[in-house]
């Protein structure tokens, strides 16, 4: 069980939202790179990165940040990132970058045809996020609601080639509520390649569960307010997932 912790980019600084509301933000750090080093120290073995206003924008918007967060990972772990991936040129830069998976979200359920194309061209690197409300998957950072069942475009894109899905329950995000796990687990069952579980850890009790299934296909799980609240201890629970 991968424990990620998240980085969410806004403005330059690493911030956590609520169910993805630009307007209801709290900042944990000026200095991102500083951030993903502190997790590194603490055990992590891969970074999530989300480039907030970029999400918004469309095109990526914290190239400056997320530099500087490369340079400091300095290769010691694999690093992730969405947020306005919109065409092959994106993708293809992130990934000289050094940048080793990138994450489709709203285009994929707006564009098939770019994630096909986009898992063709980069083979092994790339992750569809889908974002889901009571079944049914969010785009446009979570603002508008499709009438796209996550479990139907979930088996779609994984006959696509795509490396892993990351699954984010929208009414939890942000809001320490505990991870969806029977929806998480569902989705998992459905398709063959690995889910990542997102939105709404609040203890270490939900890592538990998740590592109580994971070998249902459940492949890690995304950590935010979580750990910069510390209701989750990070590396106790990076100890906890290293003993199983």
């Amino acid at each position: 069980m991968l424990l990620i912790p998240a980085i969410d980019l806004k403005d330059g600084r690493c911030v956590r939202l609520r169910q993805g509301d630009m307007d209801a933000v709290t900042v944990f750090s000026d200095d991102p790179a500083a951030m993903a080093n502190q997790w590194l120290d603490q055990g992590a073995e891969r970074l999530h990165l989300v480039d907030l206003n970029g999400a918004f924008a469309g095109k990526p918007v914290n190239r400056e940040a997320i530099e500087a967060i490369i340079e400091a990972v300095d290769g010691d772990a694999p690093v992730q990132i969405g947020g306005g991936i919109r065409d092959l040129d994106t993708i293809e830069a992130y990934l000289d970058l050094g940048i080793q998976y990138v994450i489709i979200g709203t285009a994929a359920v707006k564009n098939p045809g770019f994630l096909r194309d986009a898992c063709t061209a980069f083979p092994g690197h790339i992750i569809v996020g889908l974002d889901a409300r009571d079944g049914k998957v969010a785009t446009d950072g979570w603002s508008k609601l499709s009438r796209h069942d996550v479990v139907d475009l979930a088996q779609k894109f994984a006959d696509y080639g795509c490396e892993s899905i990351i699954y984010t329950d929208i009414g939890r995000d942000g809001m320490l509520s505990g991870v969806n796990i029977p929806a998480t687990l569902a989705l998992a069952q459905a398709v063959n390649i690995p889910v990542i579980a997102s939105g709404g850890v609040s203890s270490i009790d939900d890592i538990k569960a998740l590592c109580a299934v994971a070998d249902e296909g459940i492949e890690g799980v995304i950590l935010g307010r979580s750990i910069y609240e510390g209701t989750v201890d990070f590396q106790a629970a990076q100890r906890y997932v290293d003993a199983l």
